[in-house]
Order: structure tokens, then C-alpha cells, then sequence
């Protein structure tokens, strides 16, 4: 039974088949997920002490049948919006970030097939399969040999046998590659073509073999078990995306990619800014009728968050306005709003949690406290990395010779 029919059978209000889940049904969506949440906060500990997959999360969210919500209802999904399946990444940050960094990388490769693959037979029975089974997706767009983590360039390339194709790239990092169903992976549109000329394929777990060729021992986000394997695979020619990487890449790896990590970010700092308003009104609590003089910082830290909050909610409304309009995905002042949501999202998160380390003082620097951020840190620290912040503002910058920034406040 799919989500809706559940939410349906529950008395929710529904709407048709064709336009996906009501704002009612994906409200109901979020209450799951902060159930989720809770189930995901009992186990963060362990998951980045171990370095282990969050398997309790992604069997609930499974369960409650999540993973599959953005498919469109015309291939069996809730075709829930953008601003739903963020929230859940939010949501999902507050118990556990690697839970919500894995939700949010397996939504931005469902994005890819919704946006590029509606009228593809293979991808479209692909999708209802993924709605259906509640398939999880990971991503193979890294490579060694010096490509390391420029998506827009591939050393390997599909290589056509008959109705087939074989593909062997050495070198990528992929997270929860060895927990996936499927991997979307790049590569050159054949051995011969330029770096630049890539396609993406889509080949499910029993069409590929994974040799692992360096674990995953970070700082933080521990939970995404990003290790690096070589990848070799098999499988029909059909399941190439029809669509070349360039258009993938610009139209809805970018704007989901950057969306969802921004969420996955704000969740990591409003839990931090729950922490300090806990520790603040425990002080408050010692010392009746004063108050604390960390409760100023925590007013300041508010206005913080709240500022993160508008960088977001403004990000993900033009992304809808824009998302019908393949010209404007592709312009220039698209692609710098969506690499300036990144940048300073990725900033923010860090600074938050530190403005909170003030805020919380000793008990905030220890592992063993309720308002302990020691692995909030650690987390918000993968940000500016996970492509370099000095990798997309180079980017942007490319741009800025001739782009010229609107400044008007009109959406």
C-alpha cells in the first residue's frame, strides 16, 4: 500500500492521482519523519562511533514508505513538493545528520530521473519500481586519476556491446555504496569522447560489483560510509539517461544538490540553537528572576538561525518558480543564486553551531553532556568541503564577467 493510500485510508484529504500528495498528506509526511527523527538521535552515537550505516533509520523510513516521495503519482509515487522533502531532511538533521545526508543524496538522484526521464520507458518503469520497492539510490560521480571531485569530467567511458554496455571506473567515492540499490553513475559517452561529453547510467545492484579500495574514516558525517571503490558493471543500453550529464547536472543535480545539502545543514544548526536555549533556561532555572547573561548571545544566535531559515525557504521558492522553465535552470543567475545558497549555507552551519559552543561554554564542549555539540561540529565541519567552497565560488566567478546581479527585492 503506497503512502497516499495509507494517509487516505487514515482520513486525510487526498488529492488526484496526477498532482500528488495534499498539503495535509505531506504534513503528515513531516510528523513521520520527526518520529523518525527520535529513532535516528537513539542511534547517532553509535553510528558515528562505529562509523556504521544508519540501518534503523533507512528501515523505518522504508517502512513508512519515504524514500519514494518524490517520484511523480503518474509512476506510483506522492509527488511530494520540494519544501516537504526538504523539511524532512531538516527534520531528519536534528536526530542524526548522516541520516539526513544519505536522505538528501538518494533524493537528489531521484531528482534526476523525475526531471530528465518522465517519457523514458526504462527509467519510467525504474521510478514505479523505485515508489513501489522503495529503492534506495546512490550516486558515482567522482573518479581517480586526478578527476577526484570535478562531476563535470570522467576518465572512464561506456562501452557498447550489442544492446549492452559495460562500464569499469576506478577511484570513485560513493556513500552508502555498499548499502544501495542502484547506483546513477558518469562517465564519458564512450572511451573515445572528449572528458566533458558524459552520460549518466543508472545500474541496479545485482548489475554491478564493488571492490572496496579505501574505508571511510573521517571527522564527522561518519554515518554516510563514503568509501572508495572500483566500480564494474553490466546492463542494457536502455538504462542510460537519454539526456546528457551537461543538462542533469545543470538543471537538477544543481538546484536539488544544494537545496537539500542547505537543509540537511539547517537542521545541524537548529539543533545546535536547541541545545544552547536548554542550556540557557537551566541557568535560568539555578538562578530565579535574573537572567542569564548567555541568554543575550541566545537571542543573537536566534536572529542567526532565522537569517539561515530565509536563505533556505527563498532558495527553494525560486527553485520552484524555475523549475518548468528549462531556460532559466540553465541561466546564469540561477546557477549563482544556487551556488550562493551552498556557499554561505555551508558557512552558516559552522558558525551557528560555534556562536552555541559560546552559549553552552564546558558543557557544550563535552561528549558525555545533554547539551554536548561535539558531533554537531564535527558534522557541520564536512560543509565547505563537500565540493569545495573554493571549487563553486571559482566557478561563479567565471560567471560574473558577464553576469550582472539583480538587486531588487521582486521575486
Amino acid at each position: 500500500m503506497t503512502t497516499l493510500a495509507r494517509l487516505a485510508e487514515a482520513g486525510y484529504q487526498l488529492t488526484s492521482e496526477t498532482s500528488g500528495a495534499s498539503a495535509e498528506a505531506q504534513k503528515a509526511m513531516v510528523a513521520t519523519a520527526r518520529k523518525i527523527a527520535k529513532l535516528a538521535a537513539e542511534h547517532a552515537a553509535d553510528v558515528d562511533a562505529k562509523s556504521r550505516f544508519p540501518h534503523e533509520v533507512f528501515e523505518a523510513l522504508k517502512q513508512e514508505r519515504l524514500l519514494g516521495i518524490m517520484i511523480p503519482a503518474a509512476h506510483g509515487g506522492e509527488q511530494a513538493s520540494h519544501s516537504t522533502i526538504s523539511e524532512i531532511c531538516a527534520v531528519l538533521a536534528q536526530g542524526c545528520a548522516s541520516s539526513a545526508m544519505i536522505y538528501a543524496m538518494h533524493q537528489i538522484k531521484v531528482s534526476s530521473l523525475v526531471v530528465h526521464c518522465g517519457d523514458d520507458p526504462w527509467h519510467g518503469s525504474f521510478m514505479a519500481r523505485i515508489a513501489r520497492e522503495q529503492l534506495l539510490l546512490a550516486s558515482a560521480t567522482t573518479e581517480g586519476g586526478g578527476v577526484g571531485g570535478d562531476l563535470r569530467s570522467s576518465i572512464c567511458g561506456v562501452v557498447r556491446e550489442g544492446d549492452d554496455f559495460t562500464l569499469d571506473k576506478e577511484g570513485c567515492l560513493i556513500s552508502y555504496g555498499a548499502q544501495a540499490d542502484a547506483i546513477l553513475i558518469t562517465s564519458r559517452r564512450t572511451p573515445e569522447a572528449p572528458p566533458s561529453d558524459q552520460v549518466m547510467s543508472v545500474l541496479t545492484s545485482d548489475q554491478y560489483r564493488l571492490e572496496r579500495s579505501a574505508a571511510w574514516d573521517t571527522m564527522g558525517m561518519r554515518g554516510t560510509c563514503s568509501d572508495n571503490f572500483t566500480f564494474s558493471g553490466r546492463a542494457p543500453a536502455a538504462q542510460i539517461i537519454p539526456v546528457p550529464f551537461a543538462e542533469i547536472a545543470a538543471q537538477s543535480m544543481l538546484p536539488n544538490a544544494h537545496l537539500l545539502w542547505a537543509s540537511v545543514w539547517y537542521g545541524i544548526a537548529a539543533e545546535a540553537v536547541a541545545r544552547a536555549e536548554g542550556f540557557v533556561r537551566s541557568e535560568a532555572r539555578k538562578r530565579p528572576g535574573s537572567t542569564p547573561p548567555s541568554a543575550l548571545r541566545l537571542a543573537e544566535l536566534l536572529a542567526r538561525l532565522q537569517q539561515f531559515k530565509a536563505l533556505v525557504v527563498a532558495g527553494l521558492d525560486r527553485y520552484e518558480r524555475a523549475r518548468s522553465d528549462a531556460d532559466e535552470l540553465s541561466s546564469m543567475g540561477f546557477v549563482v543564486a544556487m551556488n550562493s545558497i551552498k556557499v554561505v549555507a555551508s558557512q552558516s552551519v559552522g558558525e551557528i553551531v560555534m556562536q552555541a559552543f559560546l552559549i553552552c561554554g564546558i558543557q557544550g564542549y563535552r561528549n558525555d553532556s545533554p547539551a554536548s555539540l561535539a558531533r554537531l561540529m564535527r558534522d557541520a565541519l564536512s560543509a565547505p568541503i563537500m565540493i569545495n567552497n573554493d571549487r563553486i565560488l571559482g566557478n561563479t566567478s567565471n560567471l560574473l564577467a558577464v553576469y550582472k546581479h539583480d538587486p531588487s527585492l521582486s521575486r
